[in-house]
């Protein structure tokens, strides 16, 4: 077989079997002991070709964007404890990873030892990523500090072949203040960098340009959810996690395999660059969006006088900021958050949960790992649909849990704060979901209610609800019939209950999207009068409503039929006879 397999992969058009199919033919060649990736749907995620239109649930770290998808070459790096008589050599040129790169990457791989061993994270895993995203930043194009030279920037997000993603940084990462782009050399969407990103080259900032900076914060990204990235099924997740597609799942664990066999160091900027991309419909490298490797021209020779060359200054290895653990120096946090922790349901906290890592002086501590924990009976998380995340202190020792979603759930929960790696008396957040409310009730029609004794009113009532002059949906609403004095009615219209037992009072209505309710039918009972139906909903919206009841109008009496009177003529009575003499 050829060196490199030569191939790229298309999005939607060329199956990750090809991908599976290549890595097992690497291990049947040069690593017998090689698992090569699953095939689709062989680990339960989707076919392939669908995880590149559809978004999952929490989102992705790049937001979907475009990847580079060339493949290792067959020939691969000297496994470490290799037999002693073969050639030393350092392997092929994409075996070699620029030496910030991968001193970030080893880095962070180190700090999450530290902060959660229960990860596994493999700096491989981050090198696999780094390859597919970014080329390894571009082949390494970074400064001393780990920053790249020039912003290696995502396409527009803008719908157009890509997610619709608005712009959710005012452009300060990305240069775009419509929509986002993803960004750096493991390529966060703004968003996602915002909860994630860390400062871990202790330069006072967080910043997804730097190679130290993102790396760290992809390795917290990766072991997030208590993932344990040596299981299979927990890998295979972490990897979608940053961009929903089988290809580009099967793509990075075919670097990461091949990291895996070995690698080396190569100077910073020195650093090959993958050449075919998932957007890549014409087999040529788009520009403007990330980088691509230019081949250097031939200069032409120009006679001149021999001069001495100097001999040239090797480049020094650049040296990773030290791996400390800032953990051991805190002896207690304290709530920072800046309010009270309450919403209504279905809304966002607009304060978030935050605390301080304080050292034994009552000093801030930055660089600190804290686990807040959402607990107790709720249906609320955070922005990110998760009960749990991880949050790093910054300078000001200070860690600020991502934004809560309020659930449906009424009532109060607790967020807990806890130090990675440390057993200190957590700190406990109370956070309170209230009922949804609405200040005003408006009828949307003006006709009489109006029934007979004995039958069912013909129109039903319907109105919306709004707070503060928007609409209120989800609105609990109670409808009840009222005396004058403002006391439940005994008599008069009713409702029906599903058994049709006539009820008086209903609870648990509630509007819709659009804050509009309609009432069930209402019917009148024997009793003729005027009566009234009061409206009732949280936050003090009432609305009172008269019903009018009237006995049905009498029918009329029917006149007799007068009897006649006979006339004198006609009488039968015989005269008496008279006595003669």
């Amino acid at each position: 077989m050829a060196a490199h397999l030569g191939r790229r992969l298309r999005r939607g058009a060329t199956s990750g079997a090809v991908v599976a199919a290549a890595v097992a033919a690497l291990a049947a060649s040069q690593a017998p002991e090689m698992v090569p990736p699953p095939a689709d749907n062989a680990s339960g995620d989707m076919p392939t070709g669908v995880g590149d239109t559809a978004t999952p649930p929490g989102g992705s770290a790049s937001g979907n964007s475009p990847y580079y998808t060339d493949l290792p070459p067959l020939n691969t790096p000297n496994r470490p404890g290799a037999p002693t008589n073969l050639p030393i050599v350092t392997g092929p040129a994409e075996a070699g990873i620029p030496a910030s790169v991968l001193a970030a990457y080893k880095r962070a791989e180190q700090s999450l030892k530290s902060t959660d061993p229960n990860c596994n994270l493999p700096w491989q895993l981050l090198a696999g990523i780094g390859k597919v995203e970014s080329g390894q930043a571009s082949g390494g194009r970074v400064d001393a500090n780990g920053t790249t030279l020039s912003p290696i920037l995502g396409p527009v997000l803008n719908g157009v072949g890509f997610a619709n993603i608005s712009d959710t940084d005012n452009g300060v990462y990305d240069g775009d203040t419509k929509h986002d782009r993803a960004i750096g050399p493991m390529q966060f969407i703004p968003s996602t960098w915002a909860t994630w990103g860390q400062d871990a080259n202790g330069d006072g900032k967080k910043d997804p340009s730097n190679i130290y900076d993102a790396a760290q914060a992809a390795g917290m990204y990766l072991c997030a959810n208590d993932r344990n990235l040596a299981v299979k099924a927990d890998l295979d997740r972490a990897i979608l996690s940053y961009n929903h597609s089988t290809e580009y799942l099967n793509t990075v664990l075919s670097w990461f395999e091949y990291y895996k066999r070995g690698t080396h160091q190569v100077p910073d900027g020195t650093g090959v660059l993958p050449g075919g991309r998932s957007d890549d419909r014409d087999r040529t490298t788009p520009s403007g969006t990330r980088p691509a490797p230019t081949t250097p021209a031939t200069p032409k020779p120009t006679p001149s006088k021999p001069t001495p060359s100097k001999p040239a200054v090797p480049k020094p290895t650049p040296t990773p900021p030290p791996v400390t653990n800032p953990v051991t120096k805190v002896v207690r946090l304290k709530d920072a958050s800046t309010g009270t922790l309450t919403a209504t349901a279905g809304g966002t906290f607009a304060v978030r949960p935050a605390v301080l890592a304080l050292d034994a002086a009552g000093k801030p501590v930055a660089g600190v790992q804290v686990r807040f924990r959402i607990t107790g009976d709720t249906d609320s998380r955070f922005g990110i649909g998760a009960r749990e995340i991880t949050a790093t202190t910054g300078t000001a020792g200070k860690a600020l849990a991502p934004s809560l979603k309020a659930g449906e759930r009424i009532g109060r929960f607790t967020v807990g704060a806890t130090v990675v790696g440390r057993t200190l008396s957590p700190v406990s957040l109370t956070a309170t979901v209230t009922e949804r409310s609405a200040d005003k009730l408006t009828r949307l029609d003006a006709k009489e209610l109006a029934a007979t004794t004995g039958t069912e009113f013909a129109d039903q009532v319907q109105v919306k609800a709004t707070d503060a002059g928007a609409v209120a949906a989800g609105v609990a609403l109670t409808a009840g019939f009222v005396t004058a004095d403002g006391s439940q009615a005994a008599d008069g219209p009713y409702f029906k209950d599903a058994s049709g037992t006539a009820v008086r009072t209903l609870t648990g209505l509630k509007t819709d999207a659009d804050g509009v309710l309609t009432l069930p039918k209402m019917y009148a009972d024997e009793k003729a009068g005027t009566y009234l139906l009061r409206l009732t909903t949280p936050g003090g919206g009432t609305l009172t409503v008269e019903l009018k009841v009237t006995a049905p109008a009498p029918e009329p009496t029917p006149t007799p039929t007068p009897t006649p009177t006979p006339s004198p003529s006609q009488s039968t009575t015989t005269p008496e006879a008279t006595p003669t003499s």
